[in-house]
């Protein structure tokens, strides 16, 4: 069962929705209940259950072998991705804070996934710069106004059938939520946004717009954007 502490955690489905689209998402484990009430109790940020569930699912269905994850807390999304990797398959967390991924080490290490995991702290555009090769599965969670930079920094490392998500982009505190749907719809005002709210419009501006991607808006958590790779 999903413990009382993920009701917090829903922003954009209304109550009744929430309910079902939660009474279909994966059981977890106990490590995954004690990272909910750890964030929560903590008020540290995380996607929920419905995030999670999703983005497993996209990892699975990708057949991902590696993923990249562009800001991972405390690795409460990363740990929902790691059971659709491969035993070969990686995992890399990134965080500016060191205490924040050595609580996520813990967590991956009783949960049994701490093999498939790097844990890097520092800037995470910069640590993507230091590793080879493709990157299946992509998840965007860092600074708003970083997101376009990130996924231009990574599109062309995607394969064909690679998806790149990006969280918080419908609701939240990062969101001024009738300033980007005008923007979308074709009225932007510049102005008026903040530049988080700025940082999301261009991003879905772009990815809506991008010929080597197809682009849906999933409603789930505080809105999660789902690139895959043409």
């Amino acid at each position: 069962m999903v413990p009382d502490e993920y009701d917090v955690l829903n922003s954009v489905l209304d109550d009744d929705v929430a309910q079902f689209v939660r009474a279909m998402t994966p059981e977890t484990d106990s490590v995954f209940d004690e990272m909910v009430t750890h964030n929560v109790n903590d008020d540290f940020p995380i996607v929920g259950p419905e995030v999670g569930g999703t983005l497993r699912i996209v990892a699975r269905m990708t057949g991902a072998n590696r993923a990249f994850e562009f800001g991972s807390g405390k690795g409460y999304s990363a740990y929902w991705i790691a059971p659709a990797l491969p035993s070969d398959g990686e995992i890399v967390l990134t965080d500016f804070d060191g205490a924040n991924l050595d609580e996520a080490r813990s967590f991956f290490e009783r949960g049994g996934y701490a093999d498939l995991a790097r844990f890097e702290v520092g800037d995470a555009l910069e640590t993507y710069r230091q590793y080879d090769g493709q990157f299946d599965f992509v998840l965007i969670d860092n600074l708003e106004q970083e997101y376009l930079e990130t996924f231009e920094l990574v599109e062309d490392d995607v394969p064909s059938g690679g998806v790149i998500c990006a969280d918080n982009v419908m609701a939240g505190p990062a969101v001024q939520e009738d300033r980007a749907l005008a923007a979308l719809r074709g009225d932007p005002d510049w102005d008026a946004m903040d530049e988080t709210t700025a940082g999301v419009v261009r991003y879905l501006q772009h990815v809506r717009d991008e010929p080597n991607f197809e682009t849906s808006l999933l409603p789930v958590g505080e809105g999660l954007v789902v690139s895959v790779k043409k």
